[in-house]
C-alpha cells in the first residue's frame, strides 16, 4: 500500500474516533494514540503529515515554487495541490518586494520573502498543503484548477529530505497575495 494511501486510512480512523489532538474518542483511542500506534505497527508515517503542526517543517529555509497546477484536492483537513515547477526555476526579481496582507507583520514576511531560495533537489512535482479550507473559504480563495499558474513560499522538511512537500506559508495566485497562517484581518 502506498504511503499516502496508508496516511489516509490513519486520517480517516483518527478522525472518527475524535479529532482532539489528547481527547479520547468513542472507542476510548485518542488520536495521539493512534498515531503512535500506526508507527510501531510500523506504517511509515512522514512526521509532517502526520499531525498538522509546524514541528516537521525546516522554518529557518523558506523556499519558494512557482508553477503549473496538476492536480488539485480542494478537501479538509487541507487543500493540496500537486505543482509541476520548470527545470530552470529561478526567484523573480520582485519577491523580496512583493506586498503582502497587514496581519502578516508579526511573522515578518518581507523578511521571509528576502530569505526564500529555490530548492536544490531535483524532482519537479511537488506536493503543496495550502491552509485549511475555513481559511481558504475566510481569504475568499477562489478554487485553483489544474493548468493554472500559482506561486508559493513555504517551508519543506529538513534539509529537503523525503517527500517534496510544502507547507506554503504564502499564496500568490490570480494577482492577490493570501497569507495562509492566519485569516484575514477583518
Amino acid at each position: 500500500m502506498k504511503l499516502r494511501r496508508r496516511l489516509a486510512l490513519i486520517r480517516q480512523g483518527a478522525a472518527a474516533l475524535g479529532d482532539a489532538p489528547y481527547g479520547e474518542g468513542v472507542a476510548g483511542i485518542g488520536r495521539r494514540r493512534l498515531m503512535t500506534a500506526a508507527a510501531l505497527a510500523g506504517i511509515g508515517v512522514a512526521p509532517a503529515h502526520a499531525h498538522h503542526g509546524w514541528s516537521g517543517f525546516d522554518t529557518d529555509r523558506p523556499l519558494y515554487l512557482e508553477g503549473r497546477v496538476t492536480r488539485v484536492r480542494w478537501q479538509s483537513p487541507h487543500a493540496q495541490l500537486e505543482l509541476e515547477i520548470p527545470a530552470s526555476l529561478k526567484l523573480p526579481p520582485d519577491l523580496a518586494r512583493r506586498a503582502l496582507p497587514a496581519q502578516q507583520a508579526p511573522v515578518d514576511g518581507a523578511a521571509m520573502l528576502r530569505r526564500a531560495a529555490v530548492p536544490r533537489r531535483p524532482e519537479r512535482s511537488w506536493t503543496i498543503e495550502l491552509a485549511p479550507l475555513s481559511r481558504m473559504d475566510a481569504w475568499k480563495v477562489a478554487e485553483i484548477k489544474p493548468g493554472e499558474t500559482i506561486s508559493v513560499v513555504g517551508f519543506g522538511y529538513p534539509n529537503e529530505q523525503g517527500e517534496p512537500v510544502l507547507r506554503a506559508e504564502y499564496l500568490f495566485a490570480g494577482g492577490q497575495a493570501y497569507g495562509l497562517r492566519s485569516s484575514p484581518a477583518t
